[in-house]
Order: structure tokens, then C-alpha cells, then sequence
């Protein structure tokens, strides 16, 4: 009985360690042009959330992704938002340099965006 409490005890110890595990966070916000590769600007940032919210099922290293379309009107806000969390610096690398994100990039990059914001920080 003693060594099952024992056990019973670093498994509970264990596991609120692993919530505690740090994590990176990788953040990105785009603002999109009013037309661009023919299509409006709304157009073109649902294709965006589409082709970004794919990627979790593409890149084996994310460990949460999560695009999606702003509803804030006010003038500050950006249009598309990305969340992404990666368990080390590293994945979050491997994520970067992923054909399937680097395809996405590239079209964002050919001119769909006015700008855009990133930040990328660890938990």
C-alpha cells in the first residue's frame, strides 16, 4: 500500500508538472488589401483561414493552430487573425519551414496583405 501511494503521488506530480510545461506561442495578424488576386479582401481572407486552419493536419509538429475572421470594426483592428502554439522553438521552426506553410506565405506574400503583425514569445 505505501508504494502505491508513492506512485499514486509523483503520477499526480507528473501530470501538474506537464501542465506547466512552457510552450511557444506564435501570433500573426494581417491586414488584407480591399482586392487582390481576384478577389475582395473578405474573399480573400476566408481562403487564408482555410488554407491556415488546414495546416494542423499537414505539419505533425503544432500542437494547436487556430485562424479565423475578425469582427471588430474599430479602425486598430486587423482582419485575419493566427494563433499557434509549438511545444519548443525548434517545432516552431520545423513549422516555418514546412512546404505546406511556405505555400501559404508565398501567396500571402504576392500581395493579398497590406501588413502585417507577428509576435512569437514562450510560456
Amino acid at each position: 500500500m505505501p508504494l502505491l501511494r508513492a506512485l499514486l503521488r509523483m503520477s499526480t506530480i507528473t501530470c501538474h508538472f506537464s501542465i506547466f510545461t512552457p510552450m511557444i506561442k506564435h501570433l500573426v495578424l494581417w491586414k488584407m488589401k480591399p482586392v487582390a488576386d481576384n478577389r475582395t479582401g473578405k474573399e480573400n481572407a476566408e481562403v487564408l483561414v482555410q488554407r491556415l486552419n488546414a495546416l494542423k493536419s499537414v505539419i505533425a509538429n503544432v500542437v494547436s493552430i487556430e485562424a479565423g475572421i475578425n469582427f471588430n470594426d474599430t479602425a486598430a483592428a486587423y482582419d485575419v487573425g493566427l494563433y499557434t502554439a509549438f511545444k519548443t522553438k525548434e517545432d516552431l521552426e520545423a513549422y516555418q519551414n514546412h512546404p505546406a506553410h511556405v505555400q501559404v506565405a508565398e501567396w500571402v506574400k504576392s500581395g493579398i496583405a497590406e501588413s502585417r503583425a507577428v509576435v512569437d514569445f514562450e510560456i
